[in-house]
């Protein structure tokens, strides 16, 4: 399961990459905030629903992180990265336990809070947005 796990979460961090590279030589997002698009019931219902579940994994991530440091930071990520800053963390924990080991281990087990991983996405997804 821990193999399967590695590579879902690889293979969604690859797919979000390719798609928002995609969208963004497609249309810029000022672009497409400031237009009709977004003014759709369906796109906000859907914006709702994806941030609905951002905050619902963060807050799983929250208990699992002991640091406030280091939720703070993983808040941001995940509120600017989305899927990406979600599958970075998953991807994280399945990492450190054995390919054969428990996923309770990875789902349950307590850290007491890093700092570089979400620190990075911050910076990134910052730099990203004043690229923009």
């Amino acid at each position: 399961m821990i193999w399967f796990l590695r590579l879902l979460f690889s293979a969604i961090i690859g797919a979000m990459l390719w798609v928002t590279t995609w969208a963004s030589f497609t249309e810029a997002l000022g672009d497409f905030a400031a237009g009709p698009v977004i003014r759709n019931p369906w796109v906000v219902a859907t914006l709702f629903d994806a941030y609905f579940a951002f905050i619902t994994v963060y807050v799983w991530i929250a208990w699992k992180e002991q640091s406030l440091g280091a939720r703070i930071l993983w808040f941001i990520a995940v509120i600017l990265l989305g899927n990406l800053a979600t599958a970075a963390y998953f991807l994280s924990e399945l990492f450190k336990v054995p390919a054969s080991g428990p996923l309770t281990e990875v789902l349950a087990t307590r850290r007491p809070g890093r700092l570089a991983l979400p620190g990075i996405l911050v910076a990134l997804s910052i730099g990203v947005y004043l690229l923009a």
